[in-house]
């Protein structure tokens, strides 16, 4: 008959390895928030003005 401390260790070990996650690394982001940074760059492109457009001196005096 086998001792107790087996089957427990067996089923901390199960456990433990059932709780690995995804391989996810800290500090990355996912498709869903890369695609929406994407999307708000784009965004943020198309309002953009070129800043030697700009004519900050009213030269029509």
């Amino acid at each position: 008959m086998p001792t107790p401390a087996i089957p427990a260790a067996l089923a901390i070990l199960l456990a433990v390895s059932a709780c690995s996650g995804a391989d996810d690394q800290p500090g990355t982001v996912s498709a869903d928030e890369a695609r929406q940074l994407n999307e708000a760059a784009a965004m943020l492109d198309a309002n953009s003005v070129d800043p030697a457009l700009l004519n900050t001196q009213d030269t029509a005096r």
